[in-house]
């Protein structure tokens, strides 16, 4: 696990774990992207514009100040879910990969590439930190999710 920071306005955070559970409930779990609340806490609600193919359109809300950020995800399956953030108070990347790791494993890995907009970047490093923890979170429940 690391966190880097490239520059004062890009922040990069990674997180990866293994999980005791075979790929396809680990994708079933990361690729059920409607669900993101139930994993992701700091995201409170989702609402799709549009979906075509492996490709979704989508305004989500976050727990920072009920923020609204605009979304495109694509879902390369039982491999990444790309999520592109256009709008809102972070701008960037989220991308989580997953790859078997033998029999009954699978490891998950998860790479934040973002830019705080405004004034939010006098708080990159508790922000950074906040992503970190809330991504080990996520990382927990997907795991008990996909043991389950």
């Amino acid at each position: 696990m690391s966190v880097r920071v490239a520059n004062k306005t890009m922040v990069t955070i990674q997180v990866a774990r293994d999980i005791k559970a075979p790929l396809e409930k680990v994708w079933d779990v990361v690729s059920d992207i409607d669900n993101e609340p139930r994993y992701w806490r700091g995201t409170k609600s989702i609402k799709n514009i549009s979906k075509n193919g492996n490709v979704t359109e989508r305004e989500v809300v976050i727990a920072f100040k009920e923020s609204k950020c605009k979304e495109t995800v694509v879902l390369e399956p039982k491999k990444s879910v790309k999520v592109n953030i256009s709008q809102g108070p972070m701008k960037g990347s989220k991308t989580i990969t997953i790859k078997s790791a033998g029999v009954n494993k699978t490891t998950v890995d998860v790479l934040w590439n973002i830019r705080l907009a405004g004034f939010m970047g006098v708080f990159t490093g508790m922000i950074k930190k906040h992503i970190k923890q809330g991504t080990q979170d996520a990382l927990e429940r997907i795991a008990t999710a996909a043991t389950d």
